[in-house]
């Protein structure tokens, strides 16, 4: 089964800005109570478009300076890059059928 991939500032750009297929990214924390429970969703759709997308994490914790430079303000943002400009943003707890259907838009 496909999995999440974590990235940092340091390899933010060449994983995310720099891939050839979207990449779905969660700003995320270890003490972010629906960070936690958007991780098995997150971990479906990994597997669910293994072939077209990425899903990648980044702790904001760790992270600090890419989540700054995306004015992520709070926690769980996910943003979908699409040949390395974001195209989507999602705030907070999201419903599998529903990101998935914003993310089709965008595959």
């Amino acid at each position: 089964m496909t999995t999440t991939r974590e990235v940092t500032d340091t390899t933010f750009s060449s994983e995310v800005l720099e891939s050839d297929v979207p990449v779905l990214v969660d700003f995320w924390a270890e003490w972010c109570a629906p960070c936690r429970m958007l991780a098995p969703t997150l971990d479906e759709v990994a597997a669910d478009y293994a072939d077209r997308l990425t899903v990648a994490k980044l702790n904001v914790d760790n992270s600090e300076q890419v989540a700054q430079e995306f004015g992520v303000m709070s926690i769980p943002t996910l943003i979908l890059f699409k040949n390395g400009e974001p195209v989507l943003r999602q705030v907070g707890l999201v419903p599998k059928e529903q990101l998935k259907s914003q993310i089709d838009e965008y595959l």
